[in-house]
């Protein structure tokens, strides 16, 4: 089985100086590509100069709504130079969070609005984050719809993932399903989600799954798979089936081939 890995904050502080074997470990684990996420500028290029020296290794450029009241007066020039990069496959991590509002709400859209215009030029996927900002976000998306995206690590309801599906979005899933304490509202939403819409995802380090035991100290892109297993267990399908479509539908998404990568992007 070959797995895909569509969000790996690879540059974590919690990932120091261990990037490399973490990357290793998860090719061993049958986890051949990885999605590397960006939050700011400064990441992106980390994981791009990463990607480049990585076959399997590919990453998102853009600005999180966390960092987007700290962005510098250049940075929409300096994005749309490190968007000609072939090893960047998708702009964000952006979108709308109203939770803990480290930015300024009108500041976010305003960061948001002009990374969705960069996605319609440079028919580029939006890798999108939401937190309580739902509606907002969903409004702005239909007013500038782009040509593809991801609602990164979903964990909404079934109207939620039926409003991102109705704008031909793939949905992330992560170990936020493992999970018996939050992640019922998920579990149900699961069965409304096709198949070739369906993306896994580990958000490494953060969101461990809980059906691993004994629990690690921090979630990895080697353990995708049990991601997976949680996927086929609630849905009746195979592992196998489960691996290869979430597989095909990341490169999809990401405009790459489907082999295995020999390619030189």
């Amino acid at each position: 089985m070959r797995w895909f890995d569509c969000g790996v904050n690879l540059f974590s502080a919690q990932f120091a100086d261990q990037e490399t074997a973490i990357i290793a470990a998860a090719n061993n684990a049958g986890v051949t590509r990885c999605l590397l996420i960006s939050s700011d500028l400064a990441e992106s290029k980390k994981n791009t100069q990463f990607s480049q020296q990585h076959p399997g290794c590919y990453c998102t450029a853009g600005v999180h709504p966390h960092q987007a009241a700290q962005v510098a007066d250049n940075w929409l020039s300096e994005l749309t130079e490190q968007l000609a990069n072939p090893k960047i496959v998708a702009i964000g991590e952006c979108g709308l969070d109203f939770n803990r509002d480290f930015s300024p709400r009108a500041v976010q859209q305003a960061v948001f609005a002009e990374q969705l215009k960069l996605s319609q030029h440079f028919k580029l996927p939006v890798y999108l984050h939401e937190r309580d900002a739902f509606s907002t976000q969903i409004a702005m998306l239909k007013e500038q719809p782009p040509l593809a995206g991801i609602a990164h690590c979903f964990t909404g309801n079934s109207q939620q993932l039926k409003a991102y599906l109705d704008l031909g979005l793939y949905i992330g899933i992560t170990g936020w399903l493992c999970d018996e304490r939050r992640g019922q509202e998920l579990q149900q939403a699961l069965a409304y989600i096709p198949l070739d819409r369906l993306i896994l995802e580990t958000d490494a380090p953060y969101l461990i799954p809980r059906n691993i035991r004994p629990r690690p100290r921090c979630n990895s892109p080697a353990l995708l798979p049990a991601i997976g297993s949680e996927v086929a267990r609630l849905t009746g399908r195979s592992l196998q089936q489960i691996a290869e479509q979430s597989y095909q539908n990341s490169c999809q998404l990401l405009q790459l081939p489907v082999e295995e990568p020999t390619d030189a992007n």
